[in-house]
């Protein structure tokens, strides 16, 4: 946890640096914009308070005189004259405006990479299957976030082909949802009484949470709910056992429901995070129960690819420095490891703690007897004599009784 918060924190840390950089560009060209702007108002206003004045003057003098004055066709040639250079000073500060634009743009490329497809093998979309893969998985995202007209229409411009028993389950899994963020409970208090068996073996606390959040959804009506609240706790009935603890609570907090619970001990069970928590361990369980993850495949990979991605580039310009052959291994995976944590352990690859090499269909892990696991041609090299000494522990044993494990 400690190394996944570290990478975390440090790839979030370059972010906002870069992000900085740019902001910083970008507030000093918005500077000057409101500052060209100003003086340009300033600028127009004199002119037209100059300009009209002179308007004025000409009017009333052509009044009284047939022709024009000497001094008069002086003043209107500086009052062109003035207006060519405020026009013209403007125009140039305009265009200094537009290096600024250009530094924004600069400051982008250089901190943000703007081509990030070598990163990736070209053969990695090429086939048919591997794009329906990726429709497939993009279309159950959208399923999963309720999108379903957007997730049809994915369907027909793929060609993608989905059953509706796959598609059904989503739908009420949201529905479902949609009413808990409305703080409507009766949707899946029904769900969880349907399922109530498949759940116990999951060991599940959702439809005892759901029925303890219906209490307390009661209990802050007030006395006015005092009959309705005493005649649901008969629901608790069923949970005695394993949620004693809990139950004793709530019958505790009977006691301030004149008062208000608000103004009691018991104010606690008011809070509103729990409505956000009902509706995660909801979507964990229905989850569980669909045999799908919690989260959708497909933020677990953008999340782990933006992780990822930035490692990735600098390989990508090492490799551009010093060309190499055969860097794409038969897997299509860079030769290199990157911590993802735990929580992204997905991928059955396995790489022999002897040979430092990935094992692979030619080439796989082998169990040994004494429990440690190496590789195929790791075991092949080890042999003595007809035996097998395993490289960890002192244990001898015949190579015949190592087994391919999968993963």
């Amino acid at each position: 946890m400690g190394t996944e918060n570290s990478i975390k924190g440090a790839f979030m840390i370059l972010a906002m640096e870069q992000c900085a950089c740019v902001e910083r560009e970008l507030d000093k060209l918005l500077q000057k914009f409101v500052l060209y702007g100003q003086h340009t108002e300033r600028s127009l206003d004199e002119l037209l308070k100059y300009v009209t004045g002179l308007r004025d003057e000409l009017s009333h003098t052509a009044l009284q005189e047939a022709e024009l004055s000497g001094t008069l066709s002086l003043v209107m040639s500086q009052c062109c004259k003035k207006v060519k250079d405020t026009v013209q000073k403007l125009a140039s500060d305009h265009k200094d405006i537009h290096g600024s634009v250009s530094k924004v743009g600069k400051a982008i490329d250089r901190n943000f990479e703007a081509e990030i497809s070598e990163v990736v093998a070209d053969s990695a979309w090429e086939s048919q299957e591997r794009q329906q893969f990726l429709s497939a998985g993009i279309v159950e995202h959208l399923y999963r976030q309720g999108l379903l007209n957007v997730a049809e229409e994915m369907c027909q411009e793929s060609g993608l082909s989905v059953d509706l028993s796959l598609k059904q389950p989503f739908v009420e899994l949201n529905r479902i949802l949609e009413a808990l963020r409305n703080q409507d409970l009766r949707p899946a208090l029904e769900w969880a009484v349907v399922n109530r068996q498949r759940l116990l073996t999951l060991n599940s606390t959702l439809e005892f949470k759901l029925h303890r959040l219906y209490f307390i959804s009661l209990l802050s009506d007030g006395i006015r709910k005092q009959k309705e609240v005493l005649s649901y706790a008969r629901h608790f009935q069923t949970f005695a056992t394993q949620h004693q603890r809990d139950i004793q609570t709530l019958m505790g907090s009977l006691v301030y429901l004149r008062h208000g619970v608000e103004n009691s001990p018991y104010r606690h069970l008011l809070d509103t995070s729990q409505w956000a928590e009902i509706c995660d361990v909801f979507t964990r369980d229905a989850c569980a129960l669909l045999g799908l993850s919690v989260e959708s495949p497909l933020s677990v990979s953008f999340s782990s690819g933006c992780i990822a991605l930035p490692v990735l580039l600098n390989i990508k310009a090492v490799i551009e420095q010093r060309p190499c052959a055969g860097v794409w291994s038969h897997k299509e995976e860079l030769p290199i490891e990157i911590e993802l944590s735990k929580k992204c352990w997905y991928h059955s690859v396995f790489a022999c703690p002897i040979l430092r090499q990935q094992t692979s269909d030619s080439n796989p892990p082998m169990k040994l007897i004494c429990g440690h696991v190496i590789s195929k041609d790791a075991l092949n090299k080890l042999i003595s004599a007809g035996k097998l000494k395993c490289p960890y522990c002192p244990m001898e044993q015949n190579p015949a009784d190592a087994k391919q494990i999968f993963f």
